[in-house]
């Protein structure tokens, strides 16, 4: 790709978001009836290409298994409200009615509360008691002080997930956590991300992970740019992603998944993230405004609570529906925002493509800049 000249000093790829392609018809149609959408992470196959992000405002043990029953993956927090309190209900209602004000400061003081090895056995254990695949999420600094809790409570499949993930990570502070030992003696299926380059990405691909996150996190609440200046527009993220997946299979015949983790708002941005190459997504913020949300609305990623250098806040959400209409509809207004995997399917039969691996062939074109803005990877309520 062509670089673009910042500067005498610096020079630069362009870089796209989803916001900025579309994606072109091909010269077949075909029912939509014969588009199978499912996806499989090595011995569990889901109907639905989703994982719901591990946002204590969207995941609690009920709705993973709600989930779970619409055909998605609902990833529990394994460092969140849910692991550090017995009952957070009263909690959940209070962060929701925070001010922006008072917000950060309040999710600091909130999450300072320890994480109970018994309370990740016991929530761990609720989901699959309940028949749901158990998901949890674990920032890779605490993967190895956990590991034992979570073999001991028989999770299914582990995402080890922060706002940028690499396999080689150098301190001179503590023993780092060596990825590919790690999930090797893990012996479950293991999601690692994010990551937003081709490079990081085969590297993570290399650990033996099943799966890898692309994008900055948090399902679409993650505003690493603002605070940290990192990161990249998510059509161009994918899409190096899923030159790095073609390398390593041919590399070594192991196809890693590759999960696109943000800017995904409603129907058209998930098709064009499978078209760019994801065979997954990762959603938060979508999720949020369904009627069973544990906190009503409201949502923060993981690093708003940070102690140190918190990033993002609270975001009120408007309800939109139930988990199933927006994942399956049916939908009520013309936004893209209810029946999400409705428009993927429906976008996949206009193309005349049968699977996620066939519709990752689609012509894909950059258009017009949109109005939306597409250094954003979540919009706040009120915006255009």
């Amino acid at each position: 790709m062509a670089e673009v000249e910042i500067g005498v000093g610096k020079s630069a790829r362009r870089a796209y978001a989803l916001e900025e392609v579309a994606i072109v018809p091909s010269r077949r149609t075909r029912d939509a009836a014969d588009v199978d959408i499912s996806w499989q992470l090595e011995a569990h196959r889901f109907a639905l290409p989703l994982m719901a992000a591990a946002i204590d405002g969207v995941v609690s043990p009920t709705t993973a298994v709600r989930i779970g029953d619409l055909g998605g993956i609902g990833v529990l927090n394994l460092e969140g409200l849910w692991t550090r309190y017995e009952d957070p209900t009263s909690l959940l209602a209070e962060i929701a009615s925070l001010s922006a004000e008072t917000a950060t400061r309040r999710l600091q003081e909130i999450y300072a509360e320890p994480v109970k090895r018994s309370l990740l056995i016991e929530r761990i254990r609720e989901i699959t008691t309940d028949g749901g695949v158990s998901c949890g999420a674990i920032r890779p600094q605490r993967a190895a002080e956990f590991a034992d809790a979570i073999l001991e409570a028989e999770l299914e499949i582990l995402v080890i997930q922060g706002t940028i993930v690499s396999a080689e990570h150098v301190s001179r502070q503590r023993e780092p956590l060596n990825l590919a030992k790690f999930i090797r003696e893990l012996d479950i299926p293991v999601v690692v991300g994010g990551c937003s380059s081709y490079q990081t990405a085969l590297h993570l691909m290399r650990t033996g992970a099943a799966a890898i996150l692309v994008g900055e996190g948090s399902g679409g609440l993650g505003p690493a740019r603002d605070v940290l200046g990192i990161g990249a527009p998510q059509a161009t993220a994918i899409a190096d992603a899923a030159g790095a997946r073609s390398r390593h299979l041919e590399e070594t015949g192991v196809y890693v998944h590759v999960v696109a983790d943000g800017g995904i708002e409603r129907g058209g941005d998930l098709a064009k993230a499978i078209a760019c190459g994801a065979d997954a997504v990762m959603i938060g913020a979508p999720l949020a405004k369904a009627d069973e949300a544990p906190a009503g609305g409201a949502a923060w990623g993981a690093a708003a609570s940070h102690q140190s250098l918190p990033r993002g806040g609270v975001v009120e959400m408007p309800r939109r529906g139930t988990l199933e209409e927006i994942l399956l509809g049916p939908g009520r207004e013309g936004d893209g925002e209810l029946n999400l995997f409705g428009a993927l399917r429906a976008s996949m039969a206009m193309c005349g493509y049968a699977s996620i691996r066939e519709f990752h062939k689609a012509d894909v074109v950059v258009v017009s800049p949109p109005e939306r803005d597409a250094d954003r990877v979540w919009r706040s309520p009120g915006r255009s």
